[in-house]
């Protein structure tokens, strides 16, 4: 007598966040480039002695920032297109919060927000295609 065992479904990524992945990891692969330009410019100015202390740190500090957000970029769309619950949930909240900043400062019917809300209905909509 044979064992029947259960296969759950293979999970698939859905077009839409497939896209939203991609765009995600776009800018997130743009704030790199654009941290390591920076990070090049800071360097080949120091190198001549030609920048002053206080345009240095802020630029530095602007390099930094900007390597940090491309890395949180390409985490998080490397987390969509692997499904994972995590990254879900960190796009929702992020898209929740633009969208209610939208609401606050009185753009609720403009194109931005409206775009906002049907990313955020569409997250919803597919989570049950995350782990």
């Amino acid at each position: 007598m044979t064992q029947a065992t259960y296969v759950p479904p293979a999970r698939t990524l859905p077009l839409g966040v497939a896209i939203l992945a991609i765009l995600i990891g776009i800018l997130g692969a743009l704030l790199l480039i654009a941290s390591i330009l920076l990070f090049l410019l800071l360097a080949a100015h120091v190198g001549f002695g030609a920048t002053p202390f206080a345009f240095f740190g802020v630029s530095l500090l602007a390099a930094v920032l900007l390597l940090v957000f491309a890395i949180v970029l390409l985490v998080v769309a490397s987390g969509l297109w692997h499904l994972e619950m995590w990254a879900l949930v960190l796009s929702i909240v992020v898209l929740a919060i633009l969208w209610i900043s939208d609401i606050i400062s009185g753009k609720l019917l403009t194109l931005e927000s409206l775009v906002l809300l049907a990313l955020l209905v569409y997250l919803f909509l597919v989570r049950r295609h995350f782990r």
